[in-house]
């Protein structure tokens, strides 16, 4: 059984991924993975919502400018497993810079994991 898990990172940590690092070295400078609680739509945007907020704080202690949240969608054989750049099935991205004060429910905008490419 799969399981869907959202992977807080860094625009760096996205550019890593796609340049080919190993997604263990980037997961170990990234958050920790959150895990969707169920497959609702609504429990799956609370998973990726708590991976923006801590997209957020990786950013800022990385003290990257224009705090872009990013989140590495994956589909993994179970929560304990290993996520590989063939398990990605979505990113979720600012695709602006945003303000300090900005409000932390707002939207990510969704790009597919053949889009990688062009967004590191």
């Amino acid at each position: 059984m799969s399981v869907r898990v959202y992977l807080p990172t860094t625009r760096a940590g996205l550019a890593s991924l796609v340049a080919g690092e190993d997604w263990a070295s980037v997961q170990q400078r990234s958050g920790d993975l959150v895990v969707a609680e169920g497959d609702s739509e609504d429990e799956e945007y609370a998973a990726l919502m708590t991976a923006a907020d801590a997209s957020t704080a990786l950013v800022v202690a990385a003290e990257e400018p224009g705090l872009r949240r990013v989140v590495v969608v994956a589909e993994v054989d179970g929560s304990g497993s290993p996520v590989v750049l063939g398990d990605v099935v979505a990113v979720h991205l600012d695709t602006e810079d945003r303000a300090v004060d900005a409000d932390p429910d707002d939207d990510l905008a969704w790009f597919a994991p053949e889009e990688l490419g062009h967004l590191a």
